[in-house]
């Protein structure tokens, strides 16, 4: 007897991932990596520009935003906390970290996927 095959929508595309958009930074609005969790929903981010921030996850992403070393994020640094603080408002997959570094925005020594 042969059994039968059930189609299922979700193999269509399985061997490629498809990123429709892809979350830029605006204004003043960085890309960094995760380097290091420190706890209380802080964590030690290696930014684009240089710099080492300290930030933490805003209470309205902290139950959806599960974060771990070597994670690609997008941080929004403090206005009147310096430079060295900001608030992690973005985790990218790894599709989306692909997409960066085809387009130039992330070097390839920057993201440890």
């Amino acid at each position: 007897m042969r059994q039968r095959e059930h189609k299922n929508k979700s193999n269509k595309n399985q061997g490629e991932p498809q990123v429709f958009r892809v979350r830029l930074p605006r204004n003043n609005e960085v890309i960094g990596v995760l380097e290091q969790r420190l706890g209380a929903n802080h964590m030690l981010i290696r930014c684009l520009d240089g710099k080492s921030r300290n930030c933490r996850v805003p209470g309205r992403l902290k139950r959806k935003l599960w974060l771990r070393e070597g994670d690609v994020v997008l941080v929004e640094p403090w206005e009147l906390g310096g430079d060295e603080r900001g608030d992690i408002i973005w985790k990218y997959n790894p599709a989306e970290v692909d997409w960066l570094r085809r387009r130039g925005l992330l070097r390839t020594d920057q993201a440890e996927f």
